[in-house]
């Protein structure tokens, strides 16, 4: 392989920016946990790559160099080449990898450069810039952390992305509630990690007084926080948004109804007020123990009556109803026993515009 053609370990940069890459590592490895910015474009398939592999364990590295190349040759290596040059072409400002920097990463780029495309190759590959991201995320659980919290419905979500802030579920793609469950699948926890890193030197670059996240428990849907970040956490100090309860219904009426309907029938046409429907239904299913058998038969039955004229009128305001019930009747008493079991320090309490009031005048002072 020719040493003239760039080599870059320039991870944080490469996380923070979230540049273009090309992931050269065959699918089942990519699917395993990728990078944001990333697209797959294999050097071998998934079958060709476990034949390498068998022949590798069996015949050494050369045989299994020998057979790589008689595996992707002619016309199926031009298309690879092919696709690579066009991303490239596309986005001039990227780079590719593989697992570990080694030899697909370099076969790569210097058939790149053999169709005339100089394109950079991070150094180390996935591995390295795993291990970055793993790092990013541990030092960040010693920096001083701020947690936003509130009761369900108060708009925390809205208040972060307002703010120089983590929104955790955002990069987990789901809600975090019994509810939280959205269309698209969640990221692979890997890839949820990778996420966070990016976002931590993002939030990080500008030095904000404190790291500033929304309260949360260790899972949000099926995605956990890495532990040293969550071990943090549970000693932070709060910022706790206070919203009334006709607010905070219709945030949840936004959010879980109107939002999600939309979603549904734009991703299953036809069959999006059922998939909807089913995604309310299974939410209530999963907290029904910890409801109660009476009050999850009534909040069913609520629920059920709402769907009914939705479907029939388009009418949502029966929806109303079982939120607030629900809220008033579950989330909000759990709240108030969790917030004061722990016993966390409030540094300020109120609605978004003084919780927004007091960040601005935090960060002006630092």
């Amino acid at each position: 392989m020719t040493p003239n053609l760039p080599l870059t370990a320039n991870y944080h940069a490469i996380l923070q920016q979230q540049l273009p890459l090309i992931d050269l590592r065959a699918p089942q490895e990519f699917s395993r946990g990728a990078l944001c910015g990333s697209i797959n474009l294999p050097l071998m398939t998934d079958t060709e790559r476990a034949a390498v592999g068998t022949c590798y364990k069996q015949q050494g590295q050369q045989a299994a160099i020998t057979l790589g190349h008689q595996l992707v040759q002619g016309q199926v290596k031009a298309a690879r080449v092919q696709a690579w040059a066009e991303f490239a072409k596309a986005h001039p400002n990227g780079m590719l990898y593989c697992a570990r920097g080694g030899l697909r990463s370099q076969i790569a780029q210097l058939w790149l450069a053999d169709a005339g495309v100089i394109y950079p190759r991070v150094q180390g590959g996935f591995k390295a810039l795993r291990q970055a991201a793993i790092n990013v995320i541990a030092q960040a659980a010693k920096q001083p952390l701020l947690l936003l919290a509130g009761p369900t419905g108060s708009g925390k979500t809205r208040l972060l992305k307002q703010l120089q802030a983590v929104d955790l579920e955002a990069l987990a793609n789901h809600r975090g509630s019994a509810f939280g469950r959205k269309l698209a699948a969640q990221p692979s926890q890997i890839s949820f990690e990778n996420a966070l890193a990016a976002r931590l030197l993002q939030v990080q670059s500008d030095k904000p007084p404190f790291l500033l996240l929304e309260d949360e428990s260790l899972l949000i849907g099926q995605r956990n926080i890495p532990h040293t970040l969550y071990q943090a956490m549970q000693h932070s100090p709060l910022l706790l948004l206070d919203e009334p309860l006709t607010a905070r219904i219709e945030v949840i009426l936004q959010d879980y109804i109107i939002g999600l309907h939309m979603e549904a029938v734009a991703a299953e046409g036809e069959q999006g007020f059922a998939v909807f429907s089913t995604m309310l239904r299974q939410g209530m299913a999963r907290i029904a123990k910890r409801l109660g058998g009476a009050l999850y038969t009534e909040l069913s039955a609520m629920l059920e009556r709402a769907l009914t004229a939705q479907q029939h009128s388009g009418d949502i305001q029966l929806h109303r109803l079982w939120i607030a019930r629900l809220l008033s009747d579950y989330y909000d008493p759990m709240y108030q026993y969790q917030l004061q079991k722990r016993g966390l320090p409030v540094l300020m309490q109120g609605n978004a515009t003084e919780l927004m009031q007091w960040w601005q005048q935090q960060n002006a002072q630092a």
